[in-house]
């Protein structure tokens, strides 16, 4: 299950931030690292609350005064937290605050594993939503594409369907 997760974060990050400068390329990479964990048989580190904010922290913590590297690395903990929303991960406690209730992991399978034929279902959920956002961001066109492949960043800022709203 990629395409859910990666559709997902993208989407929700776009309609929340709408920002212009936000790497959407390394929102994608935290949308997905913890797919990574399926070969654990069970939710690693990177279901968990607690990591997703460390690497917030120490993202924050290791680019003081260099705010470009800042801006695109800010993607990876905001993938990862995307991942938690969409994934339901929140709703294993032992893995959604790993370590804060105990050092072991969970012994539930991972949310990419357990909803059986539901996954195929959220797949192609997330094709149909891809290729909306695609259109609805302007990446239908050539050059935008090419654009966003070399700098993450999207050509229509400003059209997220909730700005404005608050």
């Amino acid at each position: 299950m990629l395409l859910w997760y990666v559709a997902t974060a993208l989407a929700g990050v776009w309609a929340v931030f709408d920002s212009p400068a936000l790497d959407y390329r390394f929102v994608m990479v935290g949308a997905v690292l913890p797919v990574g964990e399926v070969v654990l048989g069970r939710p690693g580190p990177l279901h968990s609350l607690v990591t997703a904010v460390a690497v917030l922290a120490l993202v924050m913590a290791a680019t003081q005064g260099r705010r470009l590297l800042r801006r695109r690395l800010l993607g990876i903990p905001i993938g990862l937290l995307a991942h938690l929303v969409f994934s339901g991960s929140w709703a294993d406690t032992d893995a959604f605050w790993w370590p804060l209730t105990g050092i072991g992991l969970s012994d539930a399978r991972p949310p990419e594993l357990a909803r059986g034929a539901l996954s195929v279902l959220l797949e192609l959920a997330g094709i149909g939503l891809g290729l909306w956002w695609i259109r609805r961001v302007g990446l239908d066109d050539r050059a935008a594409r090419a654009e966003f492949r070399r700098t993450g960043r999207l050509p229509r800022a400003g059209t997220s369907p909730v700005q404005g709203t608050c």
